[in-house]
């Protein structure tokens, strides 16, 4: 009987040593990775008629306060629009912001959810927002003044 208890008693540590969640802010003690910069790249053909704008602004010390304390965007950075796997546009700093032209998805009639991927010079690494918002035909999200700002977090493709 006691060994049995001292099995289970074993199991159970195991298993609460092996279900650390790494994705909580807390237990981030570095961002730094050594992802080289993307080179995810466009649609070769836009479709006008289908079609939006979005104006954001990165911030990773709102999700990570400790680790990104240092945290300044840089020329080098890039973000990107997905639907899945299909780039929908690509975007580089200017004045602070991503100015992001997004081409519609191919899946027509389909309500379409924008995920973000963005790679941080300083960091080499790539941060990802998932379903930030929906696509919408003639929309913009965010302006130069009030910007859209993602929750954005550590890709889980990561080295960390």
């Amino acid at each position: 009987m006691k060994k049995q208890l001292f099995a289970l008693a074993t199991l159970a540590l195991l298993m609460v040593a092996g279900c650390k969640n790494n994705d909580k802010p807390e237990d981030i003690k570095s961002l730094k990775g050594n992802e080289a910069r993307p080179t995810w790249t466009e649609p070769d053909e836009y479709d006008y008629t289908s079609s939006m704008t979005a104006v954001i602004r990165i911030d990773l010390a709102a999700r990570y306060p400790a680790a990104a304390a240092d945290f300044a965007v840089q020329t080098e950075d890039v973000l990107a629009a997905f639907a899945g796997n299909e780039c929908l546009g690509v975007a580089e700093l200017q004045d602070g912001l991503f100015y992001l032209y997004i081409s519609g998805p191919s899946a027509e009639g389909q309500t379409t959810d924008v995920t973000l991927r963005y790679w941080s010079a300083q960091y080499t690494n790539i941060f990802v927002a998932e379903n930030a918002f929906p696509f919408v035909n003639d929309d913009q999200k965010g302006t130069a003044a009030e910007p859209f700002v993602p929750a954005i977090k550590l890709s889980a493709n990561s080295a960390n």
